[in-house]
C-alpha cells in the first residue's frame, strides 16, 4: 500500500513509522517546514516536500496531520480528480472539511497522546473511524487495521464528545501534574515522589468507575483541610481557582 503523509509532527510522525513497519510504502511526507519533512521521510524512506502542489496523487491513502486551524487551507490545495482516499486524523474536525475537495474520503482517530520521543504501542491504540460512503469505508479498514487492532466505527457528531472527553482525560489530567510539579518543588520534593500516586490512580480505574475511585478533601468535604490549602495556594492564583472549581464539582457528585 502507498501512502503519503501530510504534517511531520507528533501524529503524523507515530502514524508514519507504524505504517512504514507494518510494510507500506511511505512515498511522500508534507510539511509547511521543509526541515521537518526530511526529518521524517528520511525514518520512512519517503520524498520531502514542503511545496503542496508536489503531492502527487497517485498513492492508495493520503493522511492528513495537521492542526485543526490548518486543516481546511490544506485540503483546498486537492480537487476532486485526486484518486487517493483522503484521511484526516482529527477529533474535533468534521469529515466535510473534504467535500468538495475529494470523492472518497474518510477520518482515522487514534485515541492516544503522542510525543516524538516516546515509542507507542500503537497496535493497541484505539482507532475511531468514519467515511463519506461504503466504499469509502471499505478502502478505510485496511489500512486502519494495518495501524491498529481496535477499530470502531463513529460519526464526527459523537466523535467531537470523545475528543472532548480525552481533553480532560488527558490534557487537563496533565496539566494538574504541572501544576502538582510546581507546587512539590517548594518543599524541594522530586515530582518522582508522586509517580505511584499516579499510576494507582490510573490502575484503579481499570477495575472500578472513576466515581468510586475518588478519594481526598472534597469528597468528605473536609472544611478544615480545604480552606488551610486554599490559604497555602494564595502565591498561585491561578492554582487557587482551579482547586476551589475541582473541589466543588467532586463535592456536588458526592453531596
Amino acid at each position: 500500500m502507498r501512502i503519503s503523509i501530510v504534517g511531520a509532527g507528533n501524529v503524523a510522525t507515530h502514524l508514519a513509522m507504524r505504517l512504514k513497519q507494518q510494510g507500506c510504502d511511505i512515498f511522500q511526507v508534507w510539511s509547511r517546514t521543509l526541515t521537518s519533512a526530511q526529518t521524517l521521510a528520511t525514518k520512512t524512506g519517503a520524498m520531502a516536500t514542503s511545496d503542496i502542489n508536489e503531492l502527487k496523487g497517485d498513492v492508495d491513502v493520503i493522511f492528513f496531520c495537521v492542526k485543526d486551524s490548518a486543516l481546511r487551507d490544506v485540503i483546498s490545495h486537492f480537487n476532486l480528480e485526486t484518486p487517493a482516499l483522503m484521511v484526516h486524523t482529527a477529533g474535533s474536525m468534521p469529515i466535510s472539511v473534504f467535500e468538495g475537495h475529494s470523492q472518497s474520503y474518510g477520518v482515522m482517530y487514534p485515541l492516544q497522546t503522542f510525543s516524538r520521543e516516546r515509542q507507542i504501542d500503537f497496535s493497541t491504540v484505539p482507532c475511531f473511524i468514519e467515511a463519506v460512503d461504503e466504499q469509502s469505508m471499505e478502502r478505510l479498514k485496511p489500512v486502519t487495521h494495518i495501524v491498529s487492532n481496535k477499530v470502531l466505527q463513529l460519526d464526527s457528531a459523537n466523535r467531537k464528545f470523545l475528543h472532548l472527553s480525552a481533553v480532560f482525560a488527558c490534557n487537563f489530567a496533565n496539566h494538574c501534574y504541572e501544576l502538582a510539579r510546581e507546587i512539590l518543588s517548594r518543599a524541594n520534593v522530586s515530582f518522582d515522589a508522586l509517580l505511584p500516586l499516579i499510576d494507582e490512580t490510573a490502575s484503579k480505574v481499570h477495575d472500578m468507575q472513576p466515581l468510586q475511585a475518588q478519594t481526598g478533601p472534597a469528597v468528605r468535604y473536609d472544611l478544615n483541610v480545604i480552606s488551610k490549602q486554599l490559604e497555602e495556594l494564595n502565591d498561585y492564583p491561578k492554582a487557587k481557582e482551579i482547586y476551589r472549581v475541582m473541589t466543588d464539582s467532586i463535592h456536588s457528585l458526592y453531596e
